[in-house]
């Protein structure tokens, strides 16, 4: 059963920069899941915010988040990461990462593959 793990949430100020980190196990699988990071918002649908493939060559952005967040992962520590910069009060919202098969699932579909339990991150304006 593989199972995520979100860390690195909290409640930061408009402007602060913050780091989120993604552990998948068992360790030797994560090198054959694409991640993506999502995040929902109170009274929202689920968004779609980065991804990155097997190898991390590949990457894709939303584009409330392009050119702030920045996607990566280190397979050798079977995490991946999310470095959220400039952050604003629009970016508060429980962040997800999920890991699936099919690269391209993670920027069509909110839904199928592995999810975490998620980690608030709440941005004051």
């Amino acid at each position: 059963q593989v199972q995520l793990v979100e860390s690195g949430g909290g409640l930061v100020q408009a402007g602060d920069s913050l780091r989120l980190s993604c552990t998948i196990s068992p360790r030797h699988t994560f090198k054959n899941y694409n991640i993506g990071w999502f995040r929902q918002a109170s009274g929202t649908e689920r968004e779609f915010v980065a991804a990155i493939n097997t190898r991390g060559l590949l990457t894709d952005y939303g584009a409330s988040v392009k050119g702030r967040f920045t996607v990566s992962r280190d397979n050798s520590e079977n995490k991946a990461y999310l470095q959220m910069n400039s952050l604003k009060a629009d970016d508060t919202a429980v962040y997800y990462c999920a890991a699936k098969i099919i690269y391209s699932d993670l920027l069509t579909s909110t839904e199928g593959g592995y999810w975490g339990q998620g980690t608030q991150v709440t941005v004051s304006s």
